[in-house]
């Protein structure tokens, strides 16, 4: 019975240290309707990922890397928009904004330290 208590314990914990960073996530998935709101999870990964756990810190940096990476692929995106093939652009750096927003969230909620927290892609 004890031991129940401290798994319990134990994800108690890291859901309350997680907290932060799933929001981020959130955050990250509603600035693509709500502007701004990326950049409040920016704002928020910064502020936090100094204090936190080594597995979390792992998300933290992921999350900033997907802001700026993001932001890259958009404004060039942008820019090629004149040349017709920034739509398709577009599309693929929102696929590849959401993928890992939602990949980060799968490895977020399993209490797992991101697996490839400076990688370009996935």
């Amino acid at each position: 019975m004890s031991e129940n208590n401290e798994v319990a314990a134990a994800t108690a914990e890291a859901s309350a240290v997680a907290g932060p960073a799933k929001w981020i996530y959130i955050l990250y998935l509603v600035g693509l309707i709500v502007p701004f709101a990326s950049l409040v999870g920016l704002i928020m990964a910064y502020v936090n990922k100094g204090a936190a756990p080594q597995w979390i810190q792992t998300h933290y940096q992921f999350q900033i890397r997907t802001f700026w990476i993001g932001f890259l692929y958009f404004l060039i995106s942008f820019l090629l928009m004149f040349v017709v093939v920034g739509w398709l652009t577009l599309l693929v750096a929102l696929v590849w904004y959401i993928v890992r927003c939602v990949k980060g969230l799968s490895a977020l909620n399993l209490s797992q330290e991101h697996p490839n927290p400076t990688g370009w892609l996935f």
